[in-house]
């Protein structure tokens, strides 16, 4: 008796799916033309599509069948994919050259070499694939260590800089960094120029840029003074059109710097939930870099630094949204914070975030749901009943 109910059921429930679902209407393709054209297809019937140029199909193959759930797979076009990338000094996580081309907005763990870490100052980040390229550009940038420096002042202990960072150095009386320079950058292959000072005992006739010596002379002895002024249309990081130039026993005070007038840029781009990490200019010479840094549990991605080049900043960071997981939606799913206060908590991007179901409720959704990743501002919950 039984079995002839269920029987009886199933029937019923197949003919009334049947009955509600037996055609598909002409889907609508954005940058996309489909083959044949009808106003309505029959279940098992199937389209051919193809995208416009610069972009591609988002499922494999460029064909969908009509199903008693709609057109599967979903028949879109996407922007050019992302080709696998290549981590110099560094590699992917967990990737494999298989899973790719990748659409837009997909990212990928990856981690970087001893020596080298990721623009946010770690040893491990994720890359975004975006409609332009893969992001951040240089997933790994060099890491230099200052705790030595011949014949000069180093620190009591090591500093560590990453790559374009800059160091101001101070050598030993008499001695000089080559070309009398007094910083050293953290580049690709390590400090330019290297952590030595050499012997000093006179100034030579430095190289001018964009500017002419007052006064000329074969060598300089300490404390003697040079002046110097600009080429028409330059001038100094003061707004200056002359110089001065003092000869020490660590050789040159300061090289000149003059710049094109029309090349300086105004203040740094604003950047949402994030600021500057030194107070703002109204005016910024060529070649000034500012350092950008996100409020409380926002996440920077993108580059740390912009630089003024051409009266323009380079790119600047966004700051991720944190994920907020207030009370009211852990007991809206029944559900409870594992290891932390079921109170409200922030989670920045890429964290992952464990949950557990509250006392006398069993979990509705997979048990992977339950260790769920957060994701500019967005986090799927798991569901307790």
């Amino acid at each position: 008796m039984l079995l002839s109910l269920i029987s009886v059921t199933v029937t019923l429930w197949v003919s009334w799916a049947h009955g509600q679902e037996t055609t598909c209407d002409p889907p609508t393709i954005a940058n996309g033309l489909y083959v044949p054209e009808r106003t309505s297809y029959r279940l098992g019937e199937r389209i051919t599509y193809q995208c416009k140029n610069g972009f591609y199909h988002s499922a494999p193959g460029n064909t969908s069948k009509c199903t008693n759930r709609g057109w599967r797979p979903p028949p879109r076009c996407t922007f050019k994919p992302c080709e696998y990338p290549e981590i110099k000094h560094g590699k992917l996580l967990r990737a494999r050259r298989e899973y790719f081309p990748l659409a837009v907005g997909q990212w990928y763990y990856y981690s970087c070499d001893d020596n080298y870490m990721t623009p946010t100052d770690r040893p491990w980040g994720y890359i975004t694939c975006t409609r332009d390229r893969w992001s951040p550009e240089v997933p790994c940038l060099r890491k230099c260590v200052f705790n030595y420096l011949e014949n000069g002042h180093y620190p009591r202990h090591e500093q560590k800089y990453l790559q374009g960072q800059s160091i101001r150095v101070t050598c030993h009386p008499g001695y000089s960094l080559p070309n009398q320079q007094t910083t050293m950058t953290c580049t690709e292959n390590g400090w330019s120029p290297p952590p030595k000072c050499i012997h000093a005992e006179h100034c030579d006739m430095p190289l001018f840029e964009n500017a002419t010596a007052i006064i000329t002379g074969k060598a300089f002895r300490p404390n003697d003074t040079l002046d110097y002024k600009c080429l028409d249309g330059y001038e100094t990081r003061d707004g200056n059109t002359k110089g001065s130039m003092v000869c020490g026993k660590d050789g040159w005070s300061r090289l000149p710097s003059c710049f094109k007038s029309a090349e300086k840029c105004g203040p740094p781009p604003a950047v949402a939930n994030g600021d500057i990490t030194s107070f703002p200019l109204t005016a910024y010479p060529p070649g000034s870099r500012v350092e950008y840094q996100c409020q409380a549990y926002y996440e920077l991605q993108g580059p740390k630094y912009a630089t003024c080049s051409d009266a323009k900043w380079s790119e600047t960071p966004k700051c991720l949204d944190p994920c907020i997981i207030s009370e009211e939606m852990l007991n809206k799913n029944n559900l409870r914070l594992k290891g932390k206060e079921d109170k409200k908590y922030y989670a920045k991007t890429g964290e992952i975030i464990k949950f557990m179901c509250k006392s006398g409720h069993d979990t509705v959704t997979s048990r992977q749901s339950f260790q769920a990743t957060c994701r500019e501002g967005t986090v799927e919950l798991p569901r307790c009943k």
